[in-house]
């Protein structure tokens, strides 16, 4: 245990926010109360005992609104926060940025909202520029963060720009323009590292044809490949996957109403009546090569991993089986808008499909009946074959995780940690011991949030005895608001560390 006498907290920097300060909107309060402040803190109170083999950092991205929207709030809306969790010869430290986008920036200037959020219409008193697939909308660079070539890239839910930011400072190096071939669509959240090629996968899509473009940008931050994928119609797609040799993007049933877009307005409608499509293609593949499988009608937000397997390439992710809810259940937010945020009203589970290469047949199954979402793996097994799975399950109704789940794709074994009442985690990351061959050979890494001691930590756990709980809790200078992704960086990886 690290004792507090040691611990050296400084207030890096502050944007107060005009939100009204009795707030009661269910995603600015409780566990998604936004912070104001961003710290550095150095030698972090530690319960339990850090391990000495576990160095890099944990990222998380974190929606955190600043200033009232225009009429109605979405949490996809908030601005980007990153928090970085320091590990290393048994000590933590800790950092906490806003991600300074131009809306951001832009927004600050004028102390108002300029853009229309997701729940709001854009043809609505706001900027008649903006960012995102269906266009003026704020990009809050909110949703997702990686790590690529030594730059962590923080990345809009619906296309946008990149920003870049040192992953041990969290200090702002502006936005991704790779040298001027940055794509004019932007990128969607989730592009995806594979970390034994070094190349950063990514994909855009739009209203207009042809609706999604797929890229690779190389490990010296090179756009080494670019095309269209020829799809029927606009749709929302949210995620990639990718094998050694292939990537697999995907054309689901649930996309905006066609004749509301007419109309400049914007409702997904999930279609039972379509299937699932799966497009795989070469890495490097020219939009001919595509080759689609059918599946079984369904939407997913994530995907856990994908690998081949002789002449199948095998696919896992997290199959909804009420991609529409017509409700929240009780108990949950107030409000139906929100009825698409809670993994247990849309009925997820890690599933998996099999795309045979050579006879174009699809099968699929699931690998589990336990509602699960937010699925991660350890980044060395990307792309190729994994066993274990570690996602999070959900307070009902709510996008709020409370607990974690250890899944074996091969025996079906499940582990399970839940968190006391009041306390939720975020999105974990494995983090591979240092000097580990084996897949489950480390650590799970999360923040946690407490209500009732008005306090976060960040959580270290075994991956391979996730029910025994916590082996250390690093304690955070301020409780910080419930979020969506996280990354884990090596220290290898990290020049200047």
């Amino acid at each position: 245990m690290v004792g507090s006498a040691t611990v050296k907290v400084t207030l890096a920097g502050r944007r107060p926010s005009s939100l009204p300060a009795d707030d009661d909107h269910p995603y600015r309060s409780g566990p998604w109360r936004p912070q104001e402040r961003e710290w550095d803190a150095e030698d972090l109170d530690v319960v339990g005992d850090l391990p000495d083999d576990l160095e890099g950092v944990y990222l998380r991205n974190t929606e955190n609104p600043v200033r009232p929207p225009i009429k109605r709030y979405h949490p996809f809306d908030g601005d980007g926060m990153i928090h970085a969790v320091r590990f290393g010869g048994g000590r933590a430290s800790y950092r906490n940025r806003f991600v300074r986008t131009t809306g951001l920036l832009a927004e600050e200037e004028a102390g108002r909202a300029l853009w229309a959020g997701i729940a709001e219409s854009p043809t609505l008193s706001c900027r008649p520029d903006g960012w995102g697939a269906r266009g003026r909308m704020k990009d809050a660079s909110s949703t997702d963060v990686v790590v690529h070539a030594g730059v962590a890239l923080s990345s809009f839910w619906q296309c946008g720009d990149l920003y870049q930011l040192d992953p041990l400072t969290l200090a702002d190096r502006g936005r991704a323009s790779w040298d001027g071939a940055f794509p004019g669509p932007g990128v969607s959240a989730h592009a995806r590292v594979d970390e034994h090629t070094g190349e950063l996968l990514f994909f855009n899509y739009a209203t207009t044809a042809p609706y999604l473009h797929y890229g690779v940008l190389d490990a010296s931050r090179r756009v080494s490949h670019y095309v269209p994928v020829e799809l029927p119609g606009p749709r929302l797609p949210h995620d990639l996957a990718f094998t050694e040799q292939f990537t697999i993007l995907n054309d689901l049933p649930l996309f905006w109403d066609p004749d509301l877009i007419a109309r400049d307005r914007y409702a997904s409608r999930f279609h039972p009546e379509l299937a699932s499509r799966f497009g795989i293609l070469p890495r490097h593949g020219p939009p001919e090569s595509v080759r689609w499988f059918e599946a079984e009608p369904t939407y997913v937000l994530h995907w856990a991993n994908a690998f081949e397997d002789g002449d199948e390439v095998v696919l896992d992710g997290f199959f909804q089986r009420c991609p529409e809810p017509s409700d929240v259940p009780d108990g949950g937010p107030p409000d139906r808008t929100f009825r698409f945020l809670g993994a247990d009203v849309l009925g997820t589970t890690l599933h998996r499909w099999r795309f045979n290469l050579r006879t174009g047949r699809t099968t699929e199954h699931d690998l589990t009946g336990r509602c699960t979402e937010f699925g991660t793996i350890n980044g060395r097994h990307r792309g190729r074959r994994h066993r274990y799975v570690y996602a999070t399950v959900n307070q009902p109704g709510w996008f709020l995780m409370n607990g974690i789940v250890r899944h074996d794709t091969e025996t079906g074994d499940e582990q399970e940690y839940r968190f006391p009442d009041g306390v939720f985690c975020s999105e974990t990351a494995v983090a591979p011991r240092v000097g580990s061959t084996a897949e489950d050979d480390g650590y799970l890494v999360t923040i946690t949030i407490d209500m009732a001691r008005d306090r976060s930590t960040c959580a270290v756990f075994d991956a391979r005895r996730v029910a025994d709980g916590p082996l250390a809790a690093a304690a955070l200078p301020e409780r910080v608001s419930s979020g969506t992704h996280s990354f884990w960086a090596p220290a290898v990886d990290l020049p200047g560390w």
